[in-house]
């Protein structure tokens, strides 16, 4: 049985933000505008797209 993934994409500059807010972006292993990363899709990696749900886009769920 496969994992599974949910696909996100920054959107949003973390210029100005909370300090908490671009460490929310780090760890998602985003740093740089639209770059794409391919995440296990658990309740913590959702917690943390909800955090900054204005910085990131959710691209792909599978």
């Amino acid at each position: 049985m496969a994992d599974k993934t949910v696909t996100v994409e920054q959107i949003g500059s973390p210029i100005r933000r909370h300090k908490s807010q671009r460490a929310t972006l780090v760890g998602l292993g985003l740093n740089k505008m639209h770059k794409q990363r391919v995440l296990k899709d658990t309740p913590q990696v959702r917690g943390m797209i909800k955090k900054i749900s204005h910085l990131v886009r959710v691209v792909d769920e599978s």
